[in-house]
């Protein structure tokens, strides 16, 4: 994964032109998020129907579409995964490959900045403080009768007790991959490299707690659902503030890694799973 930070700041540009081009780049990925999860919901639907349709020739019925159409449900955990991933990536890959790959001389400096052992001790530092910060955000939310379910839990639940290892992967490294990609290396970066870092890490953050609570489509409640939203821009500040520290993308990568693996646990330790 090499994306890396500029290899220079340019001149300060106003901030109204910068956010014009990082909305520019979150259209485009949004629309390509929007056509491949048409795409893959296609698929899946085809070949369910087709399950569905083999399962009633086998037991002598007649196929109607009503019966099938009614049989086909709703995708499985596994599915859910699947679906996510043919989505997301691509709208992760086409704006950083269109718009904000990394030059020969980023990944030269990205590579320098992963030797640096002061890198990892940084990157440990700001997953401690993204646990630390998301467990006090949920107590107080708790001590107000406020307990949301982050959309993506139930599937990952669902995931974990039909194919663990296909969720593990998924949850520790593919997810953190394509949207480290996307929000730090594509949205943050560019601002970081216009001369605004601290307002990408605000416009960033919140466009990474929007997309993992869509407004609109979120199932919990509102007062749940801010309080989602403040947990998820308060870690996608944190992940875009250790890339511009350590000057690569890797820290942020396993910055978010390591935070998954502390979710996943704790999702084992409370009888979710396997």
């Amino acid at each position: 994964m090499d994306a890396p930070p500029p290899a220079t700041h340019l001149p300060s540009a106003g901030p109204g032109k910068v956010i014009g081009a990082m909305l520019v780049d979150l259209l485009l990925a949004a629309a390509v998020m929007i056509a491949m999860s048409l795409v893959a919901g296609t698929i899946w639907g085809a070949w369910r129907g087709l399950q569905v349709g083999m399962e009633l020739a086998g037991q002598g019925k007649a196929i109607e579409a009503a019966d099938v159409m009614k049989q086909i449900g709703r995708p499985g955990g596994v599915a859910m995964l699947w679906m996510s991933l043919v989505s997301t990536a691509p709208a992760a890959l086409v704006p950083y490959w269109w718009r904000r790959r990394a030059t020969p001389v980023e990944k030269r400096r990205s590579k320098a900045a992963a030797l640096r052992p002061s890198t990892w001790g940084w990157t440990l530092a700001t997953a401690a403080f993204v646990f630390l910060a998301s467990s006090t955000i949920t107590a107080l939310g708790k001590h107000f009768g406020i307990a949301p379910e982050p959309t993506n839990q139930a599937p990952i639940i669902e995931a974990m007790t039909s194919a663990p290892l296909f969720a593990i992967l998924f949850v520790l490294l593919l997810a953190p991959a394509y949207e480290e990609l996307l929000f730090r290396r594509v949205l943050f970066g560019r601002l970081w490299a216009a001369g605004w870092p601290w307002l990408g890490m605000v416009l960033s953050g919140i466009a990474f707690a929007l997309l993992h609570e869509v407004p609109g489509l979120s199932a919990n409640p509102l007062p749940a659902t801010l309080m989602l939203w403040l947990v998820y821009a308060v870690m996608g500040m944190a992940f875009a503030w250790v890339y511009r520290r350590t000057e690569t993308l890797w820290a942020a990568f396993v910055a978010h890694m390591l935070n998954n693996a502390v979710a996943l646990a704790v999702l084992q330790l409370s009888g979710h799973g396997m």
